[in-house]
């Protein structure tokens, strides 16, 4: 998946906006994070705590948490290796939480 699909999909969803900077691009609803570039090959996903373990273990290859991230709704996905659904997903899920 490439940054101008995840970007194109984030953008689908009702009232998400692009924000961020050039380089670092991130899409918000209502000001609130729905998913940020953290380097050219892995995004940030803001998923619910709840959902985060079941989508570690569906999507293995697509999705990490680094130690810097345990405490928060977060999660990497990794562009080359992730597969679109799993990433959308997750988008879909940090859309959900985010937007209310």
């Amino acid at each position: 998946m490439t940054l101008d699909e995840v970007g194109r999909y984030a953008e689908s969803l009702l009232h998400v906006k692009r924000k961020g900077t050039q380089s670092r691009p991130a899409w918000y609803v209502h000001d609130r994070l729905v998913v940020r570039l953290q380097d050219p090959n892995t995004v940030v996903i803001r998923v619910p705590l709840s959902e985060r373990e079941s989508l570690l273990e569906r999507f293995p290859d697509s999705f990490g948490v680094p130690p810097r991230m345990e405490a928060h709704h977060k999660v990497e996905a990794y562009l080359d290796r992730a597969q679109p659904q799993a990433v959308r997903t997750a988008i879909d899920l940090a859309w959900e939480m985010q937007r209310h």
